[in-house]
């Protein structure tokens, strides 16, 4: 028989045992998320061997057209493919999501029309559902470049800061209504981007309420400032340079405005991009480009194997922006790019200002995976 005397200490065990459970639990549930841009937006079938789904929490499949008011797909016959391909890589991560992704810089022209009246905003909304229930996948990411602005010769409105937003709510309401019949939870994320333009333009302090991640498109600042060799990618901004964009500074802006740090997902480019320059000064940083811009850059993996301290390239790191760049001063080429060293310390930035993980474009630009490599250990995924 128990010995009355010791249930108090044995209900105490059992309450600190219960609750270090859920505490580690809470630890496990706030592992920053991984979400990788899988492209099969030009009719490829997705190379999915090459794909370690267990270096992922998410895959968002860019992209879902827009089309007479519904989400579409233009390729048909190789999404339907890769979306059962993706479906097939849960076989060794049952944890993995997989998103469609619906928009893009060039297929966003016609969101406007889409979401103008209310029935014309909740049929598109199950339109994206339908593609999600049909094909088995979890969930929808809205990546509409841009609400009330021109973007890629959009068509855009002032109506689009509220249709937005009801965009997500109406997405938010069919999904859980689809949970209730499969049981399953449904996401809702979308990626948006980092200037002060775009949050004036949306209600992002409202539209986070349906949301589950806020992906932060925290790349290609650089065409934001055609008149110089600027970094594309960089964590802070020049001290003596404020104006320049940065993933810091749109973070900040997202929290002003009341966006919350546990929705936000920092972006970060696993591609290099470059220019020629007319000047060798401050090592090409900076400097008014040659007014013909050919092609420099490409994927990290090629990057770090063939041009890094090669073919004439010096790397060197700017510590105000936390980001490296290449230059060759006899060619006067400029590459902006992400490194190692770079996406570790955007690691640590997103693990101390509790942010919810880390996005990035595109899976394959990266395909020895060294920088996603980076991400998963200071994340803790791996050792």
């Amino acid at each position: 028989m128990l010995n009355r005397n010791l249930i108090p200490a044995l209900l105490a065990c059992l309450i600190i045992f219960t609750a270090g459970c859920v505490n580690s639990t809470r630890q496990i549930q706030q592992k920053p998320v991984i979400i990788g841009y899988v492209g099969g937006y030009n009719g490829n079938i997705v190379e999915t061997s090459q794909i370690d789904p267990t270096q992922l929490t998410h895959i968002n499949y860019a992209f879902v057209d827009v089309k007479d008011n519904r989400a579409w797909l233009t390729n048909g016959a190789t999404d339907t493919i890769n979306f059962r391909k993706l479906n097939e890589l849960k076989k060794i991560n049952p944890d993995l999501k997989i998103l469609i992704s619906v928009g893009g810089w060039i297929w966003s022209k016609n969101f406007s029309d889409a979401v103008l009246s209310d029935t014309s905003c909740r049929n598109f909304a199950q339109s994206s559902v339908d593609i999600v229930l049909k094909y088995d996948l979890d969930g929808v990411d809205i990546d509409w470049e841009y609400p009330g602005m021109i973007g890629d010769s959009n068509v855009y409105r002032p109506e689009d800061r509220e249709n937005y937003t009801r965009l997500f709510r109406d997405l938010r309401e069919i999904l859980d209504a689809s949970s209730k019949q499969t049981g399953k939870k449904y996401l809702v994320t979308t990626a948006i981007g980092g200037s002060r333009e775009f949050l004036q333009h949306t209600q992002m302090e409202i539209a986070q309420n349906y949301l589950d991640y806020i992906n932060l498109m925290a790349y290609d600042f650089d065409g934001t400032y055609d008149n110089m060799s600027s970094h594309h990618s960089n964590l802070y901004s020049p001290p003596n340079m404020p104006y320049i964009y940065s993933g810091d500074v749109c973070i900040r802006n997202m929290m002003a405005v009341g966006v919350k740090p546990s929705k936000i997902v920092l972006g970060t480019a696993f591609y290099g991009k470059g220019r020629v320059v007319k000047s060798t000064d401050n090592n090409g940083l900076y400097q008014i480009p040659v007014p013909v811009r050919r092609w420099l850059g490409g994927g990290y993996s090629y990057l770090k194997d063939s041009v890094v301290n090669k073919k004439g390239f010096t790397r060197y790191w700017d510590a105000e922006s936390k980001a490296p760049y290449l230059f060759n001063a006899d060619q006067k080429a400029f590459i902006t790019y992400d490194d190692e060293e770079s996406t570790r310390i955007k690691c640590e930035y997103i693990l101390k200002h509790k942010l919810a993980g880390i996005m990035f474009w595109e899976y394959f630009s990266d395909r020895k995976h060294y920088l996603l490599e980076v991400i998963n250990k200071s994340f803790g995924y791996r050792k």
